[in-house]
């Protein structure tokens, strides 16, 4: 069996996709709203200040558009796959740059700059490619909403999304 077809990783990448879909339907009502998301096997946790009914709603209806083939609300353009894609490649930039049989630094300096430029047109698109086939699936038919909850961790609100189903 794949990595990525093992039941709890299937949790995990399922919860990732309903994650983005909450967050794409909640940044529709509010622009400026700032929301982090984390999935885990068990559900999404959303540290920031918003109503608990919009987060529900938001759930709901990200869960029902997903099922109906909405699929791109799966993927996200502020997802962290795509800071961790563009971080993983600026460290090859730098070993790269590093290797290179250079004698001198200004070299090395231009080539690891170059690298970064070309990096920069990269990372994104090759972000939301491993978040379309690595770290989020669209199949949440049997996925279901257990509950929200609203909790105060320090000074941040979270709502937990508790989620079942989808074994």
């Amino acid at each position: 069996m794949s990595l990525l077809r093992h039941p709890l990783v299937m949790r995990i990448r399922r919860n990732h996709a309903l994650e983005h879909a909450i967050m794409h339907l909640l940044s529709q009502s509010d622009p400026s709203l700032q929301l982090v998301g984390r999935s885990d096997w068990k559900g999404i946790s959303l540290y920031g200040e918003v109503d608990t009914p919009a987060v529900l709603n938001a759930a709901k209806q990200g869960l029902a558009r997903l099922r109906a083939g909405e699929a791109w609300l799966r993927l996200h353009p502020r997802c962290g796959t795509n800071f961790a894609v563009g971080m993983l490649l600026s460290g090859c930039a730098v070993y790269a740059a590093m290797e290179m049989p250079r004698k001198s630094i200004i070299g090395r300096l231009l080539r690891f700059m170059a690298y970064m430029i070309g990096i920069t047109f990269i990372a994104r698109p090759l972000g939301m490619l491993v978040q379309r086939h690595v770290t989020t699936i669209p199949d949440l038919d049997d996925m279901r909403i257990e509950r929200i909850h609203r909790e105060r961790e320090g000074g941040t609100t979270v709502h937990r999304i508790v989620t079942a189903g989808a074994e």
